[in-house]
């Protein structure tokens, strides 16, 4: 969620009946984006179409992870539903199918799934297992991240607003940032780091909470797509795992070929946590999610729970996860995001050095962004103008959002059929906007 997100009372907007309509039935207070909100009628590939019949490019949305309307995806979950559609108390053969087409996208000990119906779901159920597994309660966080809005999770919220307050068996980290630093620095930003890391531990063991897990995105996409210094997820992961707790990489954001260096965001760490959590793009915005874990915990848990869902790894969802991998897999969508986020982040550089108000280039492969600052040269971080930016930018025919505690990065996440194409576009379109600030 974002700052753009308005209430009723902010909201200007021609197609007032559809907006009353709206706030009749689910309220004033679920998000919308723009100053305007934005009626959305069709879209195709990277492509979208409003109700006024302007075209958007889609800069910011990863739900569609292979593309709007993907004839594939939408094909497989048709010719499911036409053939049958129950829960996993059946067996049904593409259910296992997509569990085996999914698990071999891991390596190591990482030979188990459990499926649920959203990313919310799947974090819950890491949780509880990690819970169930040492014995302990405490989780660590970042001091800016958002994992989902079950009750659970909403206690360890700190990057958006909630009424719950943050557990007391929580635990936020304030992860280090490398955009900015002198390379010389950049040793005692670790060394100080790993050690709030061993006081945040210490406290949680001192209150008896103990350390169940560490939750966290390996993009680090909500806290501003931070750039860790090498060395800092496998000394959090070492003192964890020397505290009895387990790992739990949410790819939520980084995986399914995001970073285009990895399937996984956690492998751009070299290192296999135990629980892997999943949602928004397996399905291609067929709802779907999963904990893909070790045979050890699916066991331990299993044996002294009866889990199970009514939706969840249904015929009709498994169908469309399985159309999503095989598409990225024809497509070659992985090596592609690798070598277009490469021409982007150049092109994003040359940007920058062209404005006053572009602090540094963030993210990786399809997930990048800028931070916006004041022109002053203060680096001082400017929300009102990346606001003005993204309002301009919608109004150029391109959607992208923004993150960070300061809500001043600009966020481009597009679905992976993005082209140099459609980059070249948002790219000199960008380049446009940054030059009407002045």
């Amino acid at each position: 969620m974002t700052t753009e997100t308005k209430t009723q009372s902010q909201v200007q907007q021609p197609g007032k009946e559809i907006l009353a309509r709206r706030y009749a039935t689910l309220g004033p207070y679920s998000p919308l984006f723009y100053e305007k909100p934005l009626e959305l009628v069709s879209g195709s590939g990277v492509w979208l179409t409003d109700a006024q019949g302007k075209i958007y490019l889609d800069g910011y949305n990863n739900v569609p992870h292979v593309g709007h309307a993907n004839p594939a995806v939408a094909d497989a979950i048709y010719q499911q539903l036409l053939t049958i559609n129950l829960h996993t108390r059946y067996l049904n053969n593409r259910v296992v199918e997509y569990a085996e087409a999914l698990l071999g996208t891991f390596d190591g000990a990482l030979e188990r799934l459990f499926l649920t119906n959203s990313g919310s779901e799947a974090n819950e159920l890491a949780l509880r297992i990690a819970r169930q597994h040492t014995g302990n309660t405490g989780v660590l966080v970042s001091d800016f991240s958002y994992h989902g809005n079950t009750t659970s999770l909403a206690e360890l919220t700190t990057g958006l607003t909630v009424r719950e307050p943050l557990g007391s068996h929580v635990r936020p980290l304030r992860i280090p940032d490398t955009h900015s630093v002198a390379e010389a620095d950049v040793p005692a930003l670790l060394k100080q780091s790993l050690s709030d890391v061993d006081a945040a531990i210490a406290s949680l063991q001192a209150t008896g909470h103990g350390v169940s897990a560490f939750l966290f995105d390996p993009l680090f996409s909500t806290e501003g797509l931070l750039q860790v210094p090498a060395g800092y997820i496998d000394g959090v992961a070492a003192r964890v795992r020397a505290a009895g707790g387990l790992i739990i990489s949410d790819e939520v954001q980084s995986g399914f070929g995001r970073t285009g260096s990895a399937m996984w965001g956690y492998q751009m760490f070299g290192m296999e946590p135990e629980l892997v959590t999943m949602g928004k793009p397996m399905g291609n915005g067929h709802p779907i999610g999963a904990v893909v874990t070790t045979a050890e915990l699916l066991d331990e848990f299993g044996q002294n729970n009866m889990f199970f869902n009514t939706f969840a790894g249904s015929p009709a969802s498994s169908a469309a996860g399985l159309a999503v991998l095989r598409f990225m897999e024809q497509e070659d969508l992985m090596a592609k995001a690798g070598h277009l986020g490469e021409y982007i982040r150049a092109r994003l550089e040359t940007i920058a050095q062209g404005s006053v108000n572009v602090g540094s280039v963030r993210g990786r492969g399809l997930f990048f962004g800028i931070d916006i600052t004041e022109s002053d040269g203060s680096r001082t971080p400017a929300p009102g103008l990346t606001k003005i930016l993204i309002e301009d930018m919608r109004e150029r025919g391109v959607l992208i959002s923004r993150v960070g505690p300061h809500d001043n990065v600009l966020k481009m996440r597009p679905p992976l059929v993005f082209g140099k194409e459609h980059a070249d576009i948002l790219l000199e379109q960008l380049e446009l906007s940054l030059g009407s600030l002045s």
